[in-house]
């Protein structure tokens, strides 16, 4: 009788506490990251600003590196150098660039992409001017060693322009980068066709370095107006009317920080200013909620491209990136190399040369001191316009226009060459 009555009280107390008001649970905040951002604003008229604008990068150090291949030939007649002096010059310059670049890395990671960015520009310019004054040739081949090591930090701009941009539209605008690269390469070619002749080589390295000066300023003046927008304008600012400061605001538009390097480092704030920019500018609406940084269990390694995993992959890229920079600084120096010695003038006439005591044979050869000649600039022009070709769309997409143009290019140089 006790076990029954018992019984119907404890589904009763069941029943009250079902019957209950339940607790309101708090509700999750949305989050989002920086990738989700870029993916919901899309591109607009940043990415087009960015990409003309970063890309103009490209355009600087194309011109830096390429000086050596219309540069040698000149100085190897005025201060009478060998064979292995004038290709120390490319040797160290390359050296630089190798060792920089991942320094530069390095120091982006931590430092941020913008400021490396500036310091390359401003590295660049400031040793390439002074290797317009080179008194010697040990000089010189120091100067564009410091040049090299000054233009490897340009690519910064890549990888910054490669964060701000939708994951869909990386396939075919990162290797359109490399039209900036191609002009650039055009640019300089056809300077020293007019420069060095009438002027010298040493006005054509202080043109080259024009454009790392006008990027250093430009980013300098675009970080100055950033930060008197930021805060309360006063003195001669704030007699300015509105509505030329609100033009001025446009401006670190296109020249913003890493939003995914303020995020790593602490500063949300920023790059939720900065992200917010961007939707503002391309006309779309940023995610609602928190911007966080994405959850990883470790972060990569170097010798993570080394793992069984990927180690296949890691190989392949560099066999690539191998052959393909092989092949392309070796025809263009090649192709230098044998417009400047001019093969042919040893076919003329079987000249004698006197060796004369204390000087090498080499110095004293009838091809040993050869300038170009304007047809020899435009030669390297024709054959230099092949880098369509270097663009990856040419590889992913098989593009059938880009490979016509490439082969005619070639055959256009094999064929009217005079080798």
């Amino acid at each position: 009788m006790a076990a029954k009555r018992t019984e119907p009280v404890t589904i009763i107390s069941l029943r009250e506490l079902n019957l209950g008001t339940p607790e309101p649970q708090p509700k999750e905040s949305k989050t989002f990251t920086v990738e989700d951002a870029v993916e919901t604003i899309g591109s607009g008229c940043f990415h087009v600003a960015l990409f003309l604008i970063v890309g103009s990068t490209g355009v600087a150090e194309a011109m830096e590196i390429m000086l050596i291949a219309v540069v040698p030939p000149v100085i190897r007649c005025e201060w009478q150098l060998e064979n292995w002096q004038v290709a120390l010059v490319t040797t160290m310059v390359f050296f630089g660039y190798m060792v920089f670049s991942i320094l530069f890395g390095l120091l982006a990671d931590r430092y941020g992409r913008w400021k490396i960015l500036l310091i390359s520009f401003l590295w660049g310019a400031h040793f390439s001017l002074l290797t317009s004054f080179s008194p010697s040739y040990i000089w010189f081949v120091f100067l564009r060693t410091m040049v090299g090591c000054g233009v490897s930090g340009h690519a910064q701009g890549l990888i910054r322009k490669t964060e701000f941009l939708p994951t869909k539209y990386r396939g075919y605008m990162l290797p359109l980068s490399q039209v900036f690269w191609l002009a650039g390469s055009l640019l300089v070619i056809g300077l020293a066709s007019v420069v060095i002749p009438t002027i010298g080589w040493r006005w054509l390295i202080r043109i080259t370095s024009i454009p790392g000066v006008v990027l250093t300023v430009a980013f300098m003046v675009t970080k100055l107006m950033g930060s008197l927008l930021a805060s309360p304008p006063a003195g001669p600012v704030a007699l300015l009317p509105h509505r030329y400061l609100s033009h001025v605001h446009l401006s670190p538009y296109f020249i913003p920080e890493s939003a995914r390097f303020n995020v790593s480092t602490g500063n949300t704030q920023a790059a939720l200013v900065t992200l917010e920019r961007i939707a503002k500018m391309n006309r779309s609406v940023l995610l609602e909620g928190k911007l966080v940084e994405p959850i990883l269990e470790k972060r990569g390694r170097f010798t993570d491209l080394l793992d069984a995993k990927y180690l296949w992959t890691t190989l392949q890229i560099w066999v690539v990136w191998l052959g393909i920079y092989f092949a392309y600084y070796g025809v263009i120096l090649a192709s230098a190399e044998l417009l400047e010695r001019d093969l042919v003038c040893g076919s003329r006439l079987e000249l004698e040369v006197v060796v004369t005591v204390g000087v090498s044979e080499e110095s004293q050869s009838p091809c040993h001191c050869q300038v170009f000649a304007p047809s020899d600039y435009q030669t390297m022009i024709i054959s230099t316009i092949g880098e369509i070709a270097r663009s990856h769309e040419c590889i992913i997409s098989g593009s059938l226009v880009s490979f016509l143009i490439c082969l005619c290019c070639v055959c256009h140089f094999c064929i009217y060459s005079p080798y």
